[in-house]
């Protein structure tokens, strides 16, 4: 019997990236900009502007309800599905911290920049749970499923307790800076 020496990823590994690429295209399916017109090129959205130079009202109104025929069938269809800006928010905040290649739909436009305290380098949440894992390992989830690790933290640091506050602030090479209750900031990541 012949082994190979390729190393495989963990089934953990391989469920976290699939769930948070299936979180991705479900979010990704809802941009109505990017889904084409079925009868052409142009976009859903696109179709729809057009129909506003239209000049008679009735050239207007048909052109709207064609297009809305459309979009509505997408829809019913599942091809296009319509998210709010509160669901983007909600799954940006699922997926900080994970290393993922920038999607358009998920970018904060202007309003979400004056609206949120959050930006892609800096994140503040609860913990829903935490534990030490091993002497120097400390394992803890946020209230959005995130489960973070710490490894060899001061020992000054508290324990972790749900409800505790917690700040991320980027690092490098994938690591950010965790600061819990306001203690000091400790050098962590994100591993689930």
């Amino acid at each position: 019997m012949i082994r190979s020496s390729v190393s495989r990823p963990s089934a953990r590994r391989i469920l976290t990236r699939s769930a948070a690429a299936a979180g991705l295209v479900l979010v990704a399916g809802a941009a109505v900009m990017a889904q084409p017109v079925f009868e052409g090129s142009a976009s859903l959205v696109e179709g729809l502007r057009a129909c506003r130079a239209l000049p008679g009202s009735s050239e207007r109104l048909a052109c709207y309800d064609d297009k809305v025929g459309v979009l509505l069938g997408a829809v019913d269809a599942g091809d296009v599905r319509l998210v709010d800006r509160e669901q983007v928010r909600k799954t940006r905040r699922q997926l900080f911290g994970l290393s993922m290649p920038e999607v358009d739909i998920l970018k904060p436009d202007a309003k979400d920049a004056a609206e949120e305290k959050d930006s892609s380098d800096l994140f503040e949440t609860t913990i829903a749970n935490g534990r030490q894992v091993g002497p120097a390992t400390w394992r803890f989830t946020t209230v959005e499923g995130a489960v973070w690790e710490i490894n060899n933290p001061p020992r000054k640091i508290a324990p972790i307790n749900a409800g505790d506050k917690v700040v991320f602030k980027k690092a490098a090479l994938g690591y950010y800076f965790i600061r819990i209750n306001g203690q000091i900031g400790v050098k962590g990541r994100r591993v689930s």
